[in-house]
């Protein structure tokens, strides 16, 4: 029986590793044959997650053809990744990927490194922050409290607690947009969020217009579920959103969704001013787009004189165009899985009607915590300390940069979670795959696109950090 589970294209393995762009040789740098370079490119894809475990490569032959090079050089690579545990080979059943024994499976998106690993791992991939002591002890205090009278219920609340609803409106309204409860449904945090609403709105083969970068395990879920991404690239530095462009993918790719990051985007931590949200809400209203706005970082800001623009949904507030996504997981704590969708009533009972296939509804202990932090003002005092603890962070990161590689590039976001570097010219994955065996986990640029490719016109190679504690 064959081990395998997917099967590699000869034509889509050979524009993966030519997207990976390596880097030119320097002078005097002597260049490793060809099967080794071949054999690197391919456990390189296989670390990154950009090839699946298990799965069948092509044929030595094609192979061979689809890169224009000896089957001889292909026959050595392949042998060379079965010497190192990075292929298996059956006569008969063929060749196909695998990792050498011992070795964690790669990620496909950034997923967080166990807890019992922190100790021998520095992790600089997941944005995440232990939790804001004593707020998450009083929380679920709090909600134990307010428990009693919801054990005598059935438990299942698809649209959310009819409390926390509420709390969430009333919070949106104190912002100048006037909202409902009926506008409201709780998730198991910003990435249910995002499940339903890829579901509901983009069905397989649909169209989502996506920052390019943008956050790794959105769009792995998007691709998940079937979508077709569409790249639109972000400006340079931190200036947001080109504006112009979004509206001409808009206009000619017709997409369904759009997915945007406004308030300190990840991973670049760009924040977009009123007049782009403005001028994006109307491109998406003219093109028939639905908007989905991430905000569940629009609470970090970090320096005391960042003025917050609006919130994107504050220019289309009846909810027709724009649907609003946001999370407790990157302002209060990773482990508070508790994420709401703000959109019109009727697309909300649509996504509370689809939920029942999915996950049926939120846990009722975290929301009580959740409403008792909005309730209390516990919630205003722990995102101030999580704004102090992300301060420090990023300041002491980027001091250690500018120390110890005063070639890389970067600018210093106002908020978020996330710095955005230009390594002068190395590889990403490379020195992701590097960090890996010292030590040091960071995502490379690939993650972060919707392909390997690089934007066009470009040769800067990048990655996101992420300053955690």
């Amino acid at each position: 029986m064959a081990q395998w589970t997917s099967a590699m294209g000869a034509a889509q393995l050979a524009r993966l590793l030519t997207s990976q762009q390596d880097r030119p040789a320097g002078p005097g740098t002597k260049r490793p044959p060809a099967y080794r370079s071949l054999a690197d490119g391919i456990r390189l894809l296989v670390l990154e997650g950009r090839v699946p475990v298990a799965a069948r490569l092509p044929a030595e032959r094609e192979l061979a053809l689809a890169l224009s090079v000896s089957r001889t050089t292909v026959a050595a690579a392949y042998e060379a990744l079965r010497t190192e545990g990075f292929l298996e080979s059956r006569r008969g059943a063929g060749s196909w990927t695998a990792v050498p024994a011992g070795n964690p499976l790669p990620a496909r998106g950034l997923e967080p490194l166990p807890p019992e690993a922190l100790g021998s791992m520095i992790d600089l991939g997941t944005a995440a922050l232990p939790a804001p002591e004593p707020w998450l002890t009083r929380a679920v205090q709090g909600a134990l409290e307010e428990l009693p009278p919801y054990a005598h219920t059935h438990g299942d609340y698809p649209a959310g607690l009819p409390a926390l609803r509420a709390m969430i409106a009333d919070r949106y309204s104190a912002r100048g947009i006037p909202t409902m409860p009926e506008q409201i449904m709780v998730t198991t945090g910003a990435m249910g969020a995002m499940d339903a609403i890829c579901h509901l709105f983009a069905g397989r083969g649909e169209r989502i217009a996506v920052e390019s970068p943008s956050y790794a395990n959105i769009l792995q879920l998007m691709r998940e579920a079937g979508a077709r991404l569409v790249p639109v690239a972000m400006a340079e530095g931190l200036a947001g959103w080109d504006v112009d462009r979004w509206r001409q993918v808009l206009r000619e790719a017709a997409p369904r969704l759009a997915y945007v990051v406004a308030d300190f985007h990840n991973p670049t931590g760009a924040l977009a001013d009123e007049d782009q949200r403005r001028r994006l809400v109307d491109a998406a209203r003219s093109a028939g787009t639905v908007l989905v706005a991430d905000e569940t970082m629009s609470e970090l800001w970090l320096d005391p004189d960042v003025e917050m623009p609006r919130a994107v949904c504050a220019f289309d507030p009846a909810g027709s165009t724009v649907i609003t996504v946001g999370s407790a997981s990157k302002a209060f704590w990773a482990g508070m899985r508790i994420g709401w969708v703000r959109a019109a009533p009727d697309v909300i009972r649509s996504l509370v009607a689809a939920r029942a296939y999915a996950d049926l509804g939120t846990p009722v202990l975290e929301q009580l915590a959740v409403n008792w932090l909005f309730g209390t003002g516990g919630w205003e005092q722990a995102v101030e300390l999580r704004r102090g603890q992300a301060r420090e962070n990023r300041d002491a990161l980027v001091t250690a940069v500018r120390r110890e590689l005063p070639g890389w590039e970067f600018e210093v976001p106002r908020g978020g979670l996330t710095l955005w570097v230009r390594t002068g010219g190395l590889s990403g994955s490379r020195l992701a795959e590097v960090g890996e065996r010292v030590g040091v986990r960071v995502p490379s640029r690939t993650r972060l696109r919707r392909s390997g490719h690089a934007r066009a016109g470009t040769a800067r190679r990048e990655l996101a950090v992420r300053y955690r504690g």
